[in-house]
């Protein structure tokens, strides 16, 4: 059975820096795109970043220059680095990997999450 396991949350003040991990585990291929995603209390689950199986990097426009997402395929993990974080920050973050089944089919699997405050 796949499983995204995820750590690296917590509380940091504000101008702090977290590093999130996720690792899939299970008998899979290695994912190919992976992804960070956030969901701040009140909004909607947006991208933050996603890297190719290449290590091809996009963001969203707000965590340019703050983020950094990188990944190890020997380990089919993917991580994020967070830097200057700001209150508008705090959110439950989640990491979602496409995985390529036996039988050549895509699924896309995501985390439990994990809770990033930024607050003083």
């Amino acid at each position: 059975q796949v499983q995204l396991v995820e750590s690296g949350g917590g509380l940091v003040q504000p101008g702090g820096s977290l590093r999130l991990s996720c690792a899939a585990t299970g008998n899979i291929f290695t994912p190919d795109a992976m992804a960070w995603y956030r969901r701040a209390p009140g909004n909607q689950r947006e991208v933050v970043a996603a890297i190719t199986f290449g290590g091809s990097a996009t963001y969203a426009d707000s965590m340019k220059g703050r983020f950094t997402i990188s990944r190890d395929n020997a380990k089919s993990a993917v991580y994020l680095q967070m830097n200057s974080l700001n209150p508008e920050d705090t959110a439950v973050y989640s990491c979602n990997a496409q995985i390529r089944t036996a039988g050549g089919i895509v699924r896309s699997y995501w985390g439990q999450g994990t809770q990033v405050t930024v607050s003083s």
